[in-house]
C-alpha cells in the first residue's frame, strides 16, 4: 500500500517522535500549499500567470506574476492554522506576523515561494523551499531577530519541485524522504525514503560565465575538473548547470553531483548571491541529512549566526569528497 504524507508524518510523530503534532499538521498545510503553487505553475499562459509583474522585491529583483502568487498562497494558507508565529519570504521586506484575529503558534516559517524565476517563462523546472525553526521560549511578541538561528536550529525543512512531475523533498531530521503529487488522487505519496547522495561524482554545477570574476581556489578547482582523465583529478567531468537551486539540488540528492555560487568580485561586499535563511539553510540541511556536505567555502554553512533576515552567502554543497575538496582548496589560501 502507498504511503501518504500524511501517514508518513503520523509516523513520525509517533512511532519515531521525531515531531510533535503541531509541525505534522504545519507540514500538511506547506504541502497543500505546493500543491495549489503547482496547479498554477501548470496552468502556465492557459492561467494568465507568465510573465513580469512589473515590481521589484526587497532584493531589488524583478518579480514575475507566479512570484506574487506563490507569495500569497504560501501566506493565506498558513496564517489561520494556529501553528505559526510568523513568517518570512525572500519576496517580503520584513516579517510577516500572524493576524491577531487567528490564533498564533510556536513556530516560524521562511521560505522562497517561487524560486528559479528566470525559468518560469521557458517551461524549465522551478520551486519552492522552505524551512521551519522553533520560536524561541523568551520571545514574547515575535520579532526579525527570533528568526535568526543558525541552520542547524531547523526543525524542519524542504523543497517542492515543478517539473515532469510534482515532487515533494523533506527531512525532520531523520534523513530526506521524496514525495510525488498523485494528481488523480490529490495527494502526495512517498516514492523514496533514506535518500542518499554518492560521495564521489562527475558532474558540476556553476555558472561558467561568471569565470572571470571568481577568487583563485573557484578557478582552480574548476580548473582541474575541466581537465579530466590527464588532468590531476584523472577522470573527465560533466557540467550542469539549470540556473534554479531547486532543480540543481534535486539532481544532486537523485544521482550525486556539486552545486557551487560562490562569492565574485563584481560585487565584493556581498559575501554571495544566494540567501541564506530561504535556500541555504533548508538546502544544506536536507544534503547533509543525505549524506552530503554544505559549506560556504570555508566553515559549514549550518554553524554561520545570521545577523541579517536576507543574508547572502556563498554556497558548495552536494557529493561529500567534491566538497571537501573545494572547501580545502579555500581554506589553504586563507
Amino acid at each position: 500500500m502507498a504511503t501518504s504524507l500524511s501517514r508518513y508524518l503520523v509516523e513520525q510523530q509517533r512511532a519515531k517522535h521525531h515531531i510533535p503534532p503541531e509541525l505534522r499538521l504545519l507540514l500538511e498545510v506547506v504541502a497543500r500549499a505546493c500543491k495549489g503553487i503547482s496547479h498554477a505553475v501548470n496552468k502556465g499562459a492557459l492561467g494568465g500567470v507568465l510573465g513580469s509583474a512589473q515590481s521589484e522585491n526587497v532584493q531589488g529583483e524583478v518579480q514575475k506574476k507566479l512570484d506574487i502568487i506563490a507569495n500569497e498562497v504560501l501566506i493565506e494558507a498558513n496564517e489561520w492554522g494556529g501553528h505559526l508565529a510568523a513568517m518570512a519570504s525572500e519576496e517580503m521586506d520584513s516579517i510577516y506576523v500572524v493576524p491577531n484575529r487567528y490564533p498564533q503558534g510556536e513556530y516560524l516559517l521562511l521560505f522562497d515561494p517561487l524560486d528559479g524565476s528566470s525559468n518560469i517563462d521557458v517551461n524549465v523546472s522551478i520551486g519552492t523551499i522552505f524551512s521551519v525553526l522553533k520560536k524561541p521560549e523568551s520571545a514574547e511578541k515575535v520579532s526579525e531577530a527570533d528568526f535568526l538561528q543558525a541552520g542547524q536550529a531547523q526543525v524542519a525543512a524542504g523543497y517542492c519541485v515543478y517539473g515532469p512531475q510534482t515532487t515533494l523533498v523533506l527531512t525532520v531530521g531523520d534523513g530526506v524522504a521524496m514525495f510525488t503529487l498523485d494528481r488523480e488522487q490529490g495527494s502526495f505519496v512517498l516514492t523514496e525514503e533514506n535518500v542518499r547522495i554518492p560521495e564521489d561524482t562527475r558532474e558540476f554545477a556553476i555558472n561558467m560565465s561568471n569565470m572571470r570574476h571568481w577568487d583563485k581556489p573557484v578557478t582552480d578547482y574548476i580548473t582541474e575538473c575541466l581537465a579530466g582523465k590527464d588532468g590531476p583529478r584523472g577522470k573527465d567531468f560533466n557540467m550542469r548547470w539549470v540556473a534554479s537551486m531547486v532543480a540543481d539540488v534535486h539532481r544532486i540528492l537523485t544521482r550525486g553531483g556539486i552545486f557551487m555560487y560562490p562569492w565574485d568580485k563584481r560585487d565584493p561586499d556581498k559575501p554571495g548571491k544566494l540567501r541564506l535563511m530561504y535556500e541555504a539553510n533548508p538546502m544544506s540541511w536536507l544534503i547533509e541529512q543525505a549524506g552530503g556536505m554544505a559549506t560556504n567555502g570555508r566553515e559549514r554553512i549550518l554553524d554561520i549566526q545570521p545577523t541579517q533576515l536576507h543574508q547572502r552567502v556563498s554556497v558548495c554543497l552536494g557529493s561529500k569528497n567534491e566538497v571537501a575538496r573545494f572547501t580545502a582548496m579555500h581554506q589553504s589560501e586563507a
